[in-house]
């Protein structure tokens, strides 16, 4: 079996400061690599050269490859001491139930070097519907759509992975990504168009992170997180969907959103809204605040909003 238990031994000691590598780089990557102190060498996979310059700008190392091209990955190898992976699955359509992107990153860490953690960035619509019931981690995934089966995918081959090669691996269920900084972090957009919600008797449970919380969570897990876990990221708040809006809304001083009985949202809303008000769940996190040990700056939308 591969061991990771000193892989910077042979290499010269410029070289033996944490190297973490971002995969899928986006705005909560960007929140991690500002949030890291200044020894953590931080790397991110680009597949556009058009973000080299900005990556650079920001101290980040940036790294040409992608995920749909595996041999593009293969400079990847025993590059990195640590790695988060955020990438998404592809979209390949209603029969697709694995996410190739995974495994081929996966494919190449194996190759030398192990890490010493890899995080990633999973769904809480893992546990599809769950009729308003509070979930921990324990509770068996059940997803629903392919896009949740594709994450199960992606958890099942971190797992094996981690088991594997010894590294340990840690799974964050990541429910809806918000902040008011964040390009699309705030349901004003949705406000300001009038979009419906549900009537309070159709309505359905729905968590939350703030981005910059979710950010330390993956800090907190690459070196707090115990070994082939899973970590619900998820705030204190406990609303329903329209309520959220309701109070969004009243944040922003705009009017609030009109209320449709479920038969009837199903005929004028689309399928991609409609799958959000689908499935009502309301996470336990519990294991994020205890384990991780980390302390929510937003532990509820209403502060985060503000």
């Amino acid at each position: 079996m591969p061991s990771n238990s000193n892989p910077l031994g042979a290499l010269p000691s410029r070289f033996r400061r944490q190297r973490l590598l971002i995969v899928g780089c986006g705005d909560v990557g960007l929140r991690v690599a500002r949030q890291l102190p200044p020894r953590v060498r931080v790397m991110a996979l680009t597949s556009s050269p058009a973000r080299l310059p900005d990556l650079r700008a920001q101290g980040i190392t940036p790294l040409q490859g992608n995920l749909d091209a595996a041999f593009t990955l293969r400079r990847l190898a025993g590059l990195a001491t640590r790695v988060i992976h955020l990438a998404p699955p592809p979209n390949d359509g209603a029969g697709a139930r694995d996410d190739p992107r995974t495994r081929a990153l996966l494919r190449v860490l194996r190759l030398r070097g192990l890490p010493q953690a890899v995080v990633y960035g999973s769904t809480s619509g893992v546990y599809g519907d769950c009729q308003g019931d509070e979930v921990s981690e324990t509770r068996r995934v059940n997803p629903a759509t392919p896009r949740a089966w594709r994450r199960v995918d992606a958890e099942d081959a971190l797992r094996v992975f981690g088991r594997a090669s010894g590294t340990p691996v840690h799974i964050l269920r990541i429910p809806g990504i918000y902040a008011p900084d964040r390009e699309g972090g705030t349901p004003r957009g949705r406000l300001l168009k009038g979009t419906p919600v549900l009537t309070a008797q159709d309505d359905v449970y729905t968590s939350h992170i703030h981005a910059g919380d979710l950010a330390r969570a993956c800090i907190a897990a690459l070196w707090r997180g115990k070994p082939q876990r899973v970590s619900n990221a998820s705030d204190d708040t406990r609303l329903k969907m329209g309520d959220y809006f309701d109070l969004a809304a009243d944040i922003y001083g705009l009017p609030r959103p009109p209320r449709l009985g479920r038969d009837l949202a199903q005929q004028q809303l689309p399928i991609s809204l409609l799958s959000f008000m689908g499935e009502s769940r309301r996470l336990d996190n519990r294991r994020l605040k205890k384990e991780l040990r980390l302390k929510l700056r937003y532990p509820t939308v209403n502060t985060g909003l503000r």
